[in-house]
């Protein structure tokens, strides 16, 4: 089958030519319709988390229709729609353990879309509960631009908190229209100004940094956050001692993606209190400049592969 992936850890994707995966016990084989891409995608193929063995297929979310069903299934039945995240998902078809981060797709949405959905909506989902956000507080969210932000603003506001969202350009218009009480575009004011002296003098209650990939960085933002809030970093900028020293907790995301984090997720596009916005369809062919692209930085909503 047709399949874009490395041949070496670190180097350039390119379009392979790899046997069609067989479904094992409690596995489903899934045609994938679309994948999602995602940044972790790209760490993933350089050996950034462990060596899986190569050549390495790359993606890690999809969603598709189940095509057979491995010895002991029970759960799924051939043709469901289904979603969510499993081990090399740029390709025509994957195997994925029933019992695994997998649910039924939405279904106001199509499914292709659904791909879009697992790790940047999940996580979104995800850290506003580990944060426990809740209604009235404010929180300021850095990379709100991109697929992880959009879905977080949405998810954020739906739970009647206060999004106050940084971005690099206008994008005052679409974040409000996300559900952003506030736009912050930090090519043109100073965002610590902003905050202090015109929307949180004593702080934020939450801080859910997506950009910042050192301590230094994180710890001058988490300055924006009242004693007794909370930081969240996705990009492993935490310190080691911080929540004590600064009577801040500090948050290192890591997403365990789980079934019931998918159905969740599922429930609230059916609401409609989460939309998908796809900034790029591409196809097989096109998947290694895409991923090149999302590289760069800058990505607005979510880039889908459809094999």
């Amino acid at each position: 089958m047709r399949a874009v992936g490395v041949k070496e850890y670190g180097a350039t994707p390119e379009v392979l030519d790899v046997p069609k995966p067989t479904p094992g016990p409690g596995q489903l084989l899934v045609r994938v319709a679309a994948a999602g891409i995602n940044p972790v995608d790209s760490f993933i193929a350089a050996g950034m988390y462990g060596k899986p063995p190569l050549p390495l297929v790359m993606g890690v979310d999809f969603a598709g229709h189940v095509e057979s069903l491995g010895p002991g299934t029970s759960r799924y039945t051939v043709g469901d729609a289904v979603f969510g995240r499993a081990a090399g998902t740029y390709a025509e078809y994957v195997v994925v353990d029933e019992t695994g981060p997998i649910a039924p797709a939405p279904d106001a949405i199509e499914l292709k879309t659904s791909a879009a959905l697992p790790t940047a909506a999940g996580t979104a989902l995800a850290i506003l509960d580990r944060a426990e956000v809740r209604g009235g507080e404010s929180l300021l969210l850095l990379g709100a631009a991109g697929g992880v932000g959009t879905f977080l603003t949405q998810l954020a506001s739906a739970r009647d908190a206060r999004v106050v969202a940084v971005t690099r350009g206008d994008e005052s218009i679409r974040m409000g229209l996300l559900g952003a009480a506030v736009t912050i575009d930090a090519t043109r004011e100073s965002i610590p100004d902003r905050i202090r002296r015109d929307e949180y003098p004593e702080g934020v209650d939450v801080l859910v940094d997506l950009v910042s990939t050192d301590p230094q960085t994180f710890t001058a933002n988490k300055q924006l956050v009242h004693d007794g809030g909370v930081a969240v970093s996705t990009r492993g900028a935490t310190t080691e001692h911080g929540t004590v020293q600064s009577g801040v907790e500090e948050i290192a995301f890591i997403l365990q993606p789980t079934a019931d984090l998918l159905a969740t997720l599922a429930k609230e596009v059916d609401a409609g209190r989460l939309k998908v916005f796809i900034d790029e369809e591409v196809p097989l062919e096109q998947a290694p400049q895409a991923v090149a692209r999302i590289q760069g930085g800058g990505a607005r909503g979510k880039t889908i592969v459809k094999p």
